[in-house]
């Protein structure tokens, strides 16, 4: 018996027992801790007197860079393996790490209608602060674990982006260590070069210490319609007609379950709700939210009301659709109700036990992708990735982008309808091969004009990225900001393939 390939079996089919007896346990006091910490500084009000020492420790970091002889590039302290992207970063072997301990929310401004927090704060920690006073952020990224600050480096969508726009659009100001070790704040109307040059830029203009967010009123439930679609013209039809209409359908999604069959969501925030109509979906004993939307493609039209909170982390407690593949038995009832509280094992810790072997299998049969194209070729963007990979469930989740300058080259001066295409699983075609099929799809995009999410896998060259991204105004900013192609390295060169583990 060939022992590697039995331990490489048990690793791949059996990870399911390491992760309810190890992970799952782990997460939750993970979880707990950090929920109670953020509590305790905000009410004991002590983050705010706190900030300016750690941002000074920042800034000392990188003057003693400075004095050492600029010798390598910085990037920050924190473990490749917390972060939501599947690889980890290669250059943080070699880099001089910065340690960004930046954990907190900082104010709550109501008057002004903002809040003002430092990058490592989650959405998660965020949402829980701000629906307790009756406050929300316009758009609110899914995963309880993404950043701010992930957020503003990269990119963040929900389903209220064809209102709002991307993460990026509803950031007030941002506050910056730059390569030389000062600090500076940028925003529309302060260094508004600097302030539309940091989003999709991957820390590489600065150490980013403080963002400050617009905040809206937050309602009590969420009014979700679901229609079923039994063919893609249906779909097509209405999903475009509901991300254009002016009034109402605060929040828009679809769910596609195969090439013809997907049920479409349109949502408005209340403070009243039916009598016998509100899913507490968030619940641990709930059916995953995926699964509870495939059952309206049989049972047809229909209206609930969902907690606030619940509906802005639907999709959490499966983590999308993946959590299927690591826990089978994971969406029942039985498992439901005597471990779903525990649910989900943190994506880091997942990340941080994988072995080679789970490695190899996600390199070799898994898929992850969102990519962005105009809401005009959504028709040929499913068709594109049916034939490429042929995963299912696919997440359509439409955004506004506005005419501003920046890495996202518009189709229209005006501002665009653009749709992020969420493809998360195994592919079920015969011919997928990791690099040649995300290479295809990428090209799909770039003359789409269309742009990729870069937490994951990108096979692009140098000359591709530069296509799909434009780096006018970035270039400007790296030539005159002192010190910052000596101190950081393109953003290429931090999310190409080659880049990541």
């Amino acid at each position: 018996m060939d022992w590697n390939m039995f331990v490489k079996y048990i690793l791949i089919h059996y990870r399911w027992v390491f992760v309810v007896l190890f992970l799952l346990p782990l997460s939750a006091v993970y979880d707990v801790y950090y929920y109670a910490r953020s509590w305790v500084i905000f009410k004991l009000n002590s983050a705010p007197k706190q900030h300016a020492k750690k941002v000074e420790n920042v800034q000392n970091q990188v003057r003693a860079w400075r004095r050492r002889g600029e010798r390598n590039h910085m990037c920050t302290a924190r473990p490749g393996w917390q972060t939501i992207s599947f690889r980890e970063p290669r250059y943080k072997r070699s880099f001089t790490n910065v340690h960004i301990d930046l954990v907190d929310v900082l104010e709550i401004d109501t008057k002004k209608r903002s809040v003002r927090c430092e990058p490592l704060v989650s959405m998660g920690q965020l949402t829980a602060t701000l629906i307790d006073l009756g406050w929300t952020l316009p758009v609110v990224p899914e995963m309880d674990d993404l950043t701010v600050g992930g957020m503003v480096m990269g990119t963040g969508i929900e389903t209220s982006s064809h209102k709002a726009g991307l993460f990026q659009h509803i950031c007030l100001s941002f506050e910056l260590v730059l390569a030389d070790g000062s600090l500076i704040t940028c925003s529309e109307h302060d260094n508004p070069e600097l302030f539309y040059s940091v989003p999709w830029s991957y820390g590489t203009l600065g150490f980013l210490t403080a963002v400050e967010i617009k905040i809206i009123p937050a309602k009590r439930f969420v009014r979700v319609e679901y229609e079923p679609c039994h063919s893609k013209e249906q779909l097509l039809e209405q999903f475009s007609a509901a991300a254009k209409q002016d009034e109402g359908n605060q929040f828009v999604e679809a769910l596609c379950f195969s090439r013809d069959k997907a049920v479409l969501m349109t949502c408005n925030m209340t403070n009243s709700a039916e009598p016998g109509k509100v899913n507490n979906i968030g619940r641990w004993y709930k059916p995953w939210f995926f699964k509870h939307v495939e059952n309206f493609l049989v049972s047809g039209h229909d209206v609930e009301y969902i907690p606030l909170r619940h509906y802005y982390h639907r999709h959490t407690r499966s983590i999308f659709w993946e959590l299927q593949d690591i826990i089978p038995f994971g969406n029942n009832p039985i498992f439901r109700y005597v471990l779903g509280w525990l649910v989900p094992p943190k994506v880091s810790l997942l990340k941080l036990t994988q072995g080679k072997a789970i490695k190899e299998l996600y390199e070799n049969n898994h898929f992850i992708q969102d990519m962005l194209v105009p809401l005009a070729v959504l028709g040929d963007a499913l068709d594109c990735f049916h034939k490429e990979v042929q995963i299912y469930p696919i997440w359509l989740c439409p955004f506004i982008l506005p005419s501003r300058p920046g890495m996202l080259k518009q189709v229209s001066s005006e501002g665009s309808l653009y749709v992020d295409i969420g493809t998360y699983g195994v592919p079920h075609v015969k011919n997928f091969h990791p690099v040649e099929t995300t290479r295809r799809v990428e090209k799909f995009v770039r003359e789409a004009k269309g742009f990729q999410m870069l937490y994951a896998d990108s096979y692009m060259t140098r000359e591709e990225f530069r296509e799909m991204f434009d780096h006018t105004l970035y270039d400007k900013l790296r030539l005159t900001l002192p010190g910052t192609t000596k101190a950081f390295p393109e953003v290429y060169d931090k999310i190409n393939r080659n880049a990541r583990i």
